[in-house]
């Protein structure tokens, strides 16, 4: 069965294996009993349009504005850039056709990609593309969060010291944990209010900033012929590598009833992350044109009331943990997936524990997460290969996943395959990948990408060739498990 052990149920001290018809998973008050098991359908619950807020509060965040503000000084125009920010958020409509699996099968994404890559496969598959690259992106976006928070702490008149900078770290990181660890319920219930109160605050941005854009900007020199196409796919890859990461979008939808229409899953998680992801991102493009948002903080200020700035830096930081927050709930499902025994609320808390220190490296010690962010550029060769096997699995099933089967993880079991392992998601997702590390032109260049003049093709070459290995490798041998 799972590799996982349901959290003590509040009043008994003990685990239980079956749950009430009124779960404690359902309550933001109380930690989320459940892990990577099933989900029964007596526990099902909520409505698709929740996932809006969801994935609205995630992307009203600081990294948005960085992204956004990156294709100004990449030397692209105003226009070229806005197209570019919608081009790569339409990615969200693929994060949002992983989401209808959840409710179908009442186990999280860490949990049917079992059918993709069998029992033992899939632990590998989880051990990298899930909680590795999670612990890395925790890490990234906590630094952003502590770098907003230290200068808050400096506008209240106290040294961010050594000290001081870690004690920020610390607490930013528990409150972000704090949602993790209560799980779903939780997120469901703070995210809608937290998505209003960044509107609020970043309205106000976008106020500032349209007061003062240069809509006609052009940069002094403006790139043309292979240099152009370079830049526009390099930001393409930038911004689609928002989406890209959420291979784990069942996570949150699991909990919906299993009737519950796929188009409407897919549409609300799609607006969720499309129009603030598009919104926000295009603001610290309008902001680039006119002040310098290599440090956007200070560039901000130039366009905003000054009484707004502490506020703008609260905003920030809340936006960073609500995208946290989310990433850690997803990894503690990862290391759970990968065969570890451990509740789910303290493989949250452990892989806070490495993302915090990862933090505090780079912050305090080193130039660790300069290296981390770039390596982070290279995770697209991996994420877009995983998401692409992933939705054609979905598409070739027909979105028909049997929930307890895929708890099965016996050598008998439906998802076992060949030793555990299922030839075609492996070779699929080893192919995608190789072909996308052949183009990619980010910390070192591939031959196809040398021979394009520096265009980076990895984001299409590994979706498509991902995709198509896997429909090739599976044709007239798909089983479908029926629910």
């Amino acid at each position: 069965m799972a590799s996982t052990i349901p959290d003590p149920q509040p009043g008994t001290g003990t685990a239980r294996e079956t749950p009430h018809p009124q779960p404690p998973s359902g309550r933001a008050g109380r930690v989320e009993a459940h892990g990577i098991d099933h989900i029964p359908d007596h526990e099902r619950h909520g409505r698709p349009r929740q996932l809006f807020s969801v994935w609205a509060a995630a992307n009203v965040n600081y990294l948005s504005l960085v992204t956004g503000g990156a294709l100004i000084l990449m030397g692209l125009t105003l226009w070229q850039a806005l197209a570019v920010i919608v081009t790569g958020n339409l990615f969200w409509l693929l994060t949002g056709l992983l989401s209808i699996s959840g409710p179908a099968a009442g186990a999280p994404s860490e949990v049917i990609t079992r059918a993709m890559y069998g029992v033992r496969g899939n632990r590998v598959n989880n051990a990298v593309v899930g909680w590795l690259i999670s612990v890395c992106y925790f890490a990234l976006n906590l630094a952003a969060a502590a770098t907003a928070a230290f200068a808050l702490v400096e506008m209240a008149g106290i040294t961010a010291n050594t000290g001081v900078k870690i004690a920020v770290v610390m607490v930013v990181a528990a409150l972000t944990l704090a949602i993790g660890v209560y799980g779903h319920a939780m997120i469901m219930k703070l995210y809608l209010p937290i998505t209003l109160a960044l509107t609020a605050a970043f309205a106000v941005v976008a106020v500032g900033v349209f007061r003062h854009t240069d809509f006609s900007y052009v940069p002094a020199e403006p790139l043309t012929g292979t240099d152009l196409w370079a830049v526009l796919a390099a930001g393409v890859t930038l911004i689609a590598s928002g989406p890209l990461s959420y291979t784990t979008s069942a996570d949150f939808s699991r909990y919906l009833p299993r009737t519950t229409p796929a188009r409407s899953v897919v549409g609300w998680t799609f607006l969720g992350g499309f129009l603030p992801g598009a919104a926000v991102c295009s603001l610290g493009a309008l902001a680039a044109t006119v002040v310098d948002m290599t440090d956007p903080q200070a560039g901000l200020r130039h366009l905003l009331p000054d009484w707004f700035g502490p506020l703008l830096l609260l905003a920030l930081v809340l936006g960073t943990i609500a995208i946290n927050a989310l990433t850690a709930y997803s990894a503690g499902l990862a290391l759970q997936a990968v065969g570890i025994r451990i509740r789910r609320s303290l493989s949250v808390l452990a892989d806070g524990t490495a993302a915090v220190a990862l933090t505090l490296y780079g912050l305090l010690a080193s130039d660790f997460l300069d290296t981390v962010s770039n390596v982070l550029q290279l995770t697209v060769v991996l994420l877009g290969p995983a998401l692409a096997v992933y939705a054609t699995d979905i598409v070739l099933r027909r979105n028909r996943y049997d929930g307890p089967a895929l708890m099965d993880e016996t050598p008998g079991g439906p998802f076992w395959y060949t030793a555990g392992v299922n030839p075609a998601g492996a070779l699929a997702l080893a192919g995608g990948v190789t072909v996308s590390a052949l183009c990619v032109n980010t910390l070192y260049t591939g031959p196809i990408a040398r021979a394009l003049g520096g265009v980076d093709l990895a984001l299409p070459a590994g979706l498509v060739t991902a995709a198509l290995l896997y429909a090739l490798l599976t044709r007239g041998k798909f089983r479908a498990p029926t629910a």
